[in-house]
């Protein structure tokens, strides 16, 4: 994991907690080789800070549920369970789909058609070598739809499972023909938003997440890594 150092001292536990909240948040937490220990030595000495803000930092995480600290084993990022995924992802699917009704009585044209244009450098058949790139501006995608609600206590309450949701997401482009799908669910999505069908836009976005659900359900059975540090933190 990359940091960004810290170039001034202003409000420092703040600069700290950002810079590792935002490094955490680009960590593929899923994936089958992922790395989850911290190391607190490197992490200090990319920041340029000393252990005290760097361990402020680790406390606050901690209590969002990011990291976990387990005593003389270090600090691990915190995957979720299986279950707790299936969980995410329904809430996700609830807040979303609100999120997409309220779009289509809120969102300008041109909000809206920002979520074209995001679509529109995805509408060829995907390689695998453009994973990555996908992967980013479909999660770019499903944010605007949050914003363009103009509710915030939506994007509020979505932004507490962004980190997860993201690095399912993310694991999960890969796998299947899931990409491919996605871009077609995207159009609809956009073109349900467009034509101001309140009841088509939540639809859509809601049947978009169950099938991210449903693969995650089929497929995901075995999540070692994470039933071993929460059998070990509680």
């Amino acid at each position: 994991m990359k940091l960004r150092p810290i170039v001034t001292n202003l409000t420092l536990k703040g600069h700290v907690y950002e810079r590792l909240r935002e490094a955490i948040t680009a960590v593929d937490i899923y994936s089958p080789d992922a790395d989850l220990r911290l190391d607190e030595r490197s992490l200090a000495d990319q920041l340029k800070v000393s252990r005290t803000p760097l361990r402020d930092a680790i406390a606050r995480l901690e209590a969002e549920g990011l990291v976990a600290v387990v005593p003389r084993k270090g600090v691990f990022l915190l995957r979720k369970s299986l279950d707790e995924i299936l969980e995410m992802i329904v809430a996700w699917a609830a807040l979303e789909s609100m999120a997409a009704r309220m779009a289509t009585v809120h969102a300008s044209d041109a909000e809206i058609a920002s979520l074209r244009k995001i679509a529109s450098k995805h509408n060829d058949k995907l390689s695998l070598t453009r994973i990555s790139e996908y992967s980013d501006d479909n999660i770019q995608f499903h944010l605007r739809i949050l914003e363009v609600s103009h509710c915030l206590l939506l994007k509020s309450m979505a932004e507490g499972l962004f980190l997860h949701m993201r690095a399912v997401r993310l694991r999960a482009m890969g796998e299947a023909d899931r990409i491919n799908r996605s871009v077609v669910d995207h159009a609809e999505i956009i073109e349900a938003l467009e034509a101001r069908d309140a009841d088509e836009a939540a639809l859509k976005v809601r049947e978009h997440t169950m099938r991210l659900h449903e693969h995650v359900r089929k497929t995901w059975t075995r999540l070692e890594l994470a039933q071993k540090l929460n059998a070990e933190t509680a």
